[in-house]
């Protein structure tokens, strides 16, 4: 059964009334072919109105829609094949970052994604998409093997944050983050980030510095969920919505700071109502993509790549 947020309600609605007067018109052998008509032309300009007019928070709860495409998702429907690699070769695999070698239309990339889980167990095991600092690590030395055998570097992020227990923290969280950071800016291969759900914090940037950052159209990226911001700043999370508007999160708001360098449309009401075309999408933009990068030398690659972050926060008075 179709989960519903609730701005999604009044469209349903209508949806169900047209699929009822369908059936009775089918029923009875009557034509309505004029009111189902009119009845269709209700709903689409309703989606339009609705999805055009969102709130940050409603684009908050977009992103987290439990029908959402997650990374297995995108690999399962853009890659002819997929060979998942596993472990840091340190301390173990971490389930919450998926990577491997795929091909995508003859090309072949290394995929590294963070994934939720859908169900109960699942989550549980994927420990809800937040990475611990091994999951940086098999990052990055995939990273590296891609880099040696001149692969482009593919990251979908989609994650509530780095893992903030307390092992975490003792097999060096920070440490892990920080050092991708520093050796993304200067991979010689094609990168390519796209935040296909959710955004936060460290948890995201630690797979997120790239020639390329995109955004989904429903997608948010920030330093800090609207819950937790509203829990610093009131005490409270009733206020989540307000630091949503606060926080400027949004694919629309990080492209015009200047954070992200664009934003890829989604299926009108969201990307969890058409797998499909929101697959194709994501592939023709990420083979569009490498075609323009691999134009580029290394260097020239690398110096546009320190450059755009290094100027990210820069004020001139």
């Amino acid at each position: 059964m179709r989960t519903l947020l609730e701005f999604e309600k009044p469209i349903a609605e209508l949806e169900a009334k047209l699929e009822d007067m369908k059936k009775l018109a089918e029923e009875n052998n009557v034509d309505v072919s004029s009111a189902v008509r009119n009845l269709t032309e209700s709903i689409e300009t309703l989606r339009k109105e609705t999805f055009e007019n969102l709130t940050r928070w409603q684009r908050v709860q977009l992103s987290r829609h439990p029908d959402r495409p997650y990374t297995l998702d995108y690999i399962e429907k853009i890659c002819s094949e997929f060979h998942e690699l596993h472990g840091d070769r340190t301390v173990k695999d971490d389930p919450a970052i998926v990577a491997g070698m795929a091909d995508i239309d003859g090309k072949a990339v290394m995929i590294i994604g963070q994934q939720k889980g859908r169900k109960t167990k699942e989550r549980q095991f994927r420990n809800f998409g937040m990475p611990n600092p091994e999951g940086y690590r098999k990052a990055l030395r995939l990273m590296k093997m891609a880099e040696k055998f001149n692969v482009p570097i593919v990251t979908l992020i989609d994650t509530p944050g780095a893992f903030p227990g307390l092992e975490a923290e003792e097999r060096g969280q920070g440490e892990a983050i920080a050092r991708n950071i520093k050796e993304m800016m200067t991979l010689k291969v094609p990168v390519i980030c796209i935040i296909i759900g959710e955004g936060a914090s460290g948890g995201a940037l630690g797979i997120a510095i790239g020639d390329r950052v995109l955004m989904l159209e429903n997608s948010w990226y920030s330093v800090i969920s609207p819950e937790n911001c509203s829990t610093i700043l009131w005490r409270t999370w009733e206020f989540k919505e307000q630091a949503a508007e606060a926080l400027k999160l949004t694919a629309t708001d990080m492209k015009g700071n200047g954070l992200v360098d664009d934003i890829i449309s989604e299926p009108k009401g969201g990307a969890h109502l058409d797998y499909d075309q929101m697959s194709l999408t994501l592939k023709k933009t990420i083979l569009s993509e490498i075609k323009k990068l691999e134009k580029m030398s290394a260097q020239d690659r690398i110096n546009k790549r320190i450059d755009k972050f290094c100027s990210m926060g820069v004020v001139v008075e």
